[in-house]
This record gives C-alpha cells, sequence and structure tokens, in this order.
C-alpha cells in the first residue's frame, strides 16, 4: 500500500511545524578524530583514546528523555522518573495518568533544556534504548545488562556503529578539551577548559526562557549566574552559550555535570565531569572548581539531582553515499532536489519540490549546506521512515 507523502512533505519544504512528526529521538554527534593522541599531563595523563569515536553535539535534553518515557514507562518500575523533573523548578518534565498509562510533557520553556534529574541507570536504559532501535521493551540489555539496579556487564562494539553508551573519563576528556598544537591548540595539545582556551570562561547570563542572553565562544553556564524561572542558577538551552570543544561539542563546561562510563572504587562509584551551572571559583581566582579536565567528581551510580546530567557517545559509522552515489530519478546527474521528488512519487500522488528548484533552495537538516543525501534522511526520520542509513 502506497503512503502519502503529501502534508508531511510540505511541512517540511515550508518549515512548518508538524504535528505529525514521529517522537524518534535523533541524538546529533561530532565525530572526535586524531586517534591515538597521548593524554593531558595536566589531568594525569588522561584524555588518550587510541580510536576515533563520535560525542554527543548536545546534552541529553527534557525533550528527548520524554519520548524516551512515553514509550517505556507508561509503568515505571525502574523509577526512570524522578518525581522532582516536575516538582523542582529547574526540572523540566511532568507526568500525568496512573501506572500503567503514565504520559510524560516537557514544561514550558524547558524542552531544549539538559534533563537532570536522572542516575546512571536512568540513562544506561535509554543507551541500550537507543541502541536497540527505540522499542518499548529495550532497556535492560544492549550495551549495559543491568538487573534492577546492577550492572552485571557492558558490551561495547566499535564495529557496530548502531551501540550508543555513555563516555569514559578519557573520551570525555578529549572531546572536551583536547586539540592538537599542530592544528592550532595549545602547546601540550590540551587546553585548560572545553572552550579551546586556559583562561577562565565568561559567566554566562540567561534571558527569561532561559537562553544564554550573552553567548560567545568563550561563555559558560556556572557560577550560578543564569537567574531565570525565579532561580538564582539555572539549566539553559542546550548550545546557546556559543561555546564548542575543538571537535564541535556543545557546553562540555557548564550547564550540567554529565555521567560517565568511568567507575572508580569497589563500591561501583560512577564519574561525572563538566561542571555545572552552580560551579565556582575556588581560592584560586583563575582555577574553576570542576571545569578543569583534572576534575572527576564520583558518586553512587543511584545519585539524582539538579545539577547532573548526560550526554552520548557512539562508534564512528562507515563511509556513506556521497552525492554522486544516489540518482533517484536516475537522469545521470548528481543527487539533486528532482531525486526527492523521484523518490516521493513511489509513495504520493506526486512531487512536492517545484521543478526547477536548485540545491540552494532546500536544506532539510538545517546545516547550512547543499542539498545532500543528510537531508534525505532528515526527511525520513521526521515522517517516520527512516532512517535511511545514508548519514549512519
Amino acid at each position: 500500500m502506497k503512503k502519502s507523502f503529501g502534508v508531511a512533505a510540505l511541512a517540511a519544504v515550508t518549515g512548518l511545524s508538524a504535528s505529525i512528526a514521529s517522537a524518534q529521538v535523533i541524538i546529533e554527534f561530532r565525530t572526535v578524530g586524531n586517534a591515538g593522541n597521548a593524554g593531558d599531563p595536566n589531568a594525569f595523563g588522561r584524555g588518550g583514546v587510541a580510536y576515533e569515536y563520535r560525542i554527543g553535539a548536545f546534552e541529553v535534553t527534557n525533550s528527548q528523555y520524554a519520548a524516551f518515557l512515553n514509550v517505556v514507562a507508561a509503568s515505571d518500575p525502574n523509577g526512570l522518573y524522578n518525581p522532582s523533573m516536575g516538582s523542582d523548578p529547574r526540572g523540566g518534565i511532568t507526568r500525568t495518568g496512573t501506572d500503567g498509562s503514565f504520559t510524560y510533557s516537557v514544561k514550558p520553556n524547558m524542552g531544549n533544556k539538559p534533563v537532570n534529574f536522572v542516575s546512571f541507570f536512568d540513562v544506561a536504559r535509554m543507551a541500550n534504548w537507543l541502541t536497540n532501535g527505540q522499542g518499548s521493551g529495550s532497556t535492560e540489555s544492549g550495551v549495559y545488562t543491568l538487573n534492577a539496579n546492577t550492572l552485571s556487564a557492558i558490551t561495547r562494539d566499535l564495529s557496530n556503529h548502531n551501540q550508543i553508551f555513555l563516555p569514559t573519563q578519557d573520551e570525555f576528556i578529549k572531546a572536551g578539551y583536547h586539540q592538537p598544537a599542530s592544528q592550532g591548540g595549545d602547546t601540550d595539545n590540551f587546553w585548560r577548559f572545553a572552550t579551546r582556551s586556559n583562561l577562565s570562561p565568561f559567566v554566562a547570563a540567561a534571558t527569561a526562557t532561559g537562553d544564554i542572553a550573552n553567548p560567545s565562544a568563550t561563555r559558560v553556564n556556572y557560577n550560578s549566574n543564569s537567574v531565570w524561572n525565579g532561580q538564582n542558577g539555572n539549566v539553559t538551552t542546550v548550545g546557546s552559550a556559543g561555546n564548542t570543544s575543538f571537535y564541535g561539542a556543545f557546553d562540555m563546561n557548564g550547564n550540567v555535570r554529565e555521567w560517565l562510563e568511568t567507575t572508580a572504587f569497589s563500591q561501583g562509584f560512577r564519574g561525572q565531569m563538566g561542571g555545572d551551572f552552580t560551579s565556582g571559583f575556588n581560592a584560586n581566582p583563575n582555577l574553576v572548581f570542576g571545569l578543569d579536565p583534572a576534575f572527576i567528581n564520583y558518586a553512587v551510580p543511584t545519585s539524582e539531582g539538579s545539577t547532573l546530567g548526560f550526554r552520548f557517545a557512539s562508534p564512528v559509522p562507515p563511509p556513506g553515499p556521497t552525492c554522486d552515489s544516489i540518482d533517484f530519478n536516475t537522469d545521470g546527474s548528481s543527487f539533486d532536489p528532482q531525486d526527492i521528488n523521484a523518490f516521493l512519487s513511489v509513495f504520493s500522488e506526486g512531487p512536492c519540490i517545484p521543478q526547477g528548484a536548485t540545491c540552494n533552495d532546500i536544506d532539510f537538516n538545517n546545516d547550512g549546506s547543499l542539498f545532500d543525501p543528510c537531508d534525505i534522511e532528515s526527511f525520513l526520520l521526521l515522517f517516520s521512515e527512516g532512517p535511511c542509513s545514508v548519514c549512519g
């Protein structure tokens, strides 16, 4: 049976908000290259990684976590939802209904803020769910084998680019602080802060809706200066501070402290790094407590709080098709807007993109580039038909 794409395609082309869009969670990654680097001499030699991998471009948001809850937590025996997400002004998700029919919604202005009040086990279950294709019964095994609040195995496979997991301490340090001196980095190839700088970041301020009001490349949400929603210090919109690491990851300093896969001590404590919106200066005015790559916090894996969130990592997928290798309309040209018309005509009443449109006219994934295979993947993901695996 053919599926009509008329309304969906129109919404995608015009940029309209489409209520028919899938709730599928899409994690945007950045590749961390320069495999085999030495570690940071100022962080006890940590931060050396022998392989390429991907790091989440952003901290996982309330919208993404709420979508996860709506699939797996109609009943919530594992406590994936913390009631503080709803009752605390810094939390971003509410729950309604009764056990067996719980539903989850994001609070106003909180959808694009980092989710907090999550434990290590919550995060591991979401990683499994993403790895397993986002089905309803897919949280207890995958990368992390769980039995209630016990982790019995970690089965990473760097050849399986569908796996999603928490970064290790080394992976976090490299993704946040590494930049080879030969590519404009510090002399020891590591910065002191995840803003590509050795100078303490400028303190961010917030707008009334929780965006960063004064973004810059060296601006970080810390020192309890993001005052909004009646809170003296609060989470802010992911990426809005404007800072990125060398590899393109936002907010690896500040906003929320992030769970790591790395463990320590016989009790199985798990690491947390990056600092949060409360991190402040200590007795040394040039050292911000918690932001330095030498600082790692360890906590019991059931810990939850308003300052604690996470981001994911993943293996690097194999190279995908290029614009020259996809020609849906078999006209012999490189991938262009008319190829998507040919694709859509298989499923719907007719093409939805005007004849004569050029690669400058269409950018489904809003990456600023010309129309390419990644745009068609974004289109398919948005309307429940993919992914089509052209972009990993």
